[in-house]
């Protein structure tokens, strides 16, 4: 049961390997309901889950536990960021943290206290399109170091991780209990006779929930600029009645679809891009462009701000000498 698994949670293993899976969270009906609301929910057109039949999930309070006991605080966030999912295939290696490949950037300044919970709502012990993680990732600014794993789980289980480990979904299993853990590009590299059975749909659910701390708070701001959180937030916006229950289930609520509902600069990124931070370098420009099968001058790749700005000052020079050339020629001849 899910109290013996919380008891059990062994909080210096998670913050060593990043990771930690805790067993018999859901009973069998539990999971058997969130299996039906998530086929709904999906079929329904998706979105965040406390707009949803699935806000349980974030309500009866095991989330909130667990992130409690492992980050040490009572101050728990919830933004928004949470979704379910049939059959997705993200098998690329990635990190889901504001600051990905920057290890200048804020996330990587101190220990990391956002965290990624999943549900996987079907066997993975031994079936293929379970969770593949590497190691002690969270702690390493890159996306090769660290020793691939399979995440064995039940669709019992609560899986929860840091958002800066390196992870990958739909990973492969191998039938072979001594066989190593395929890469993600080597999903159909094996034959099939040697390829763990897939599940006909395989679905999960996953929250964003960490510290009410400037980690997270960077994490949401960073949400407002995407294209898919933002139409997510604003088609289902928060009621007084769902602050309330989150707040309840021992959530700090961060509104953030009442936040992003009138911003017209919110959603402008489909794709993941640098956050920007005080002190960010500015990338270096390519030492060659090509337009129209012409190299473009090296003047001409310098960033519109800079460019901007040099043209400003030039503007204000002229400006300021041509006044100055005025008042000398509006002088009395004897004061020129």
């Amino acid at each position: 049961m899910f109290e013996q698994a919380l008891a059990d949670l062994d909080v210096d293993k998670f913050w060593r390997d990043g990771f930690a899976i805790l067993p018999d969270a859901y009973t069998d009906d539990e999971v058997e309901q969130m299996r039906r609301q998530v086929s709904a929910h999906c079929g329904s057109g998706g979105g965040e889950l406390a707009t949803s039949p699935l806000r349980h999930v974030l309500t009866d309070g095991k989330m909130a536990a667990v992130a409690g006991k492992l980050l040490g605080t009572d101050q728990i966030l919830y933004g928004g960021d949470s979704s379910a999912t049939i059959n997705g295939k993200i098998r690329a290696w990635h990190k889901d943290n504001t600051d990905r490949l920057d290890r200048d950037a804020p996330d990587w300044d101190d220990r990391y206290t956002q965290l990624r919970f999943g549900i996987y709502l079907q066997d993975h012990t031994a079936h293929t399109g379970g969770l593949n993680v590497k190691v002690g990732s969270h702690d390493i600014c890159d996306l090769e170091t660290g020793e691939t794993t399979y995440l064995k789980n039940s669709p019992r289980d609560l899986l929860v991780w840091s958002m800066r480990i390196t992870h990958s979904g739909a990973g492969t299993l191998l039938k072979d209990p001594e066989a190593r853990f395929p890469e993600p590009n080597e999903w159909n590299a094996f034959p099939d006779n040697e390829i763990a059975p897939a599940h006909d749909e395989r679905m999960a659910i996953f929250a964003h929930i960490g510290a009410d701390d400037k980690h997270g708070r960077r994490y949401l701001d960073y949400l407002k600029t995407r294209t898919y959180m933002v139409n997510a937030w604003r088609s289902r916006p928060f009621t007084d009645e769902i602050r309330a229950e989150l707040a309840d289930a021992g959530f700090v609520v961060r509104d953030m679809p009442s936040e992003v509902k009138d911003d017209k600069r919110a959603g402008r990124k489909k794709d993941w891009e640098p956050f920007w931070y005080m002190g960010m370098p500015q990338p270096e420009p390519e030492t060659k462009i090509v337009y129209r099968d012409r190299p473009v001058p090296a003047a001409a790749q310098q960033s519109f701000t800079q460019r901007y700005g040099r043209a400003v000052k030039r503007r204000l020079r002229g400006v300021a000498g041509g006044a100055l050339e005025g008042w000398r020629g509006a002088a009395p001849k004897g004061k020129r």
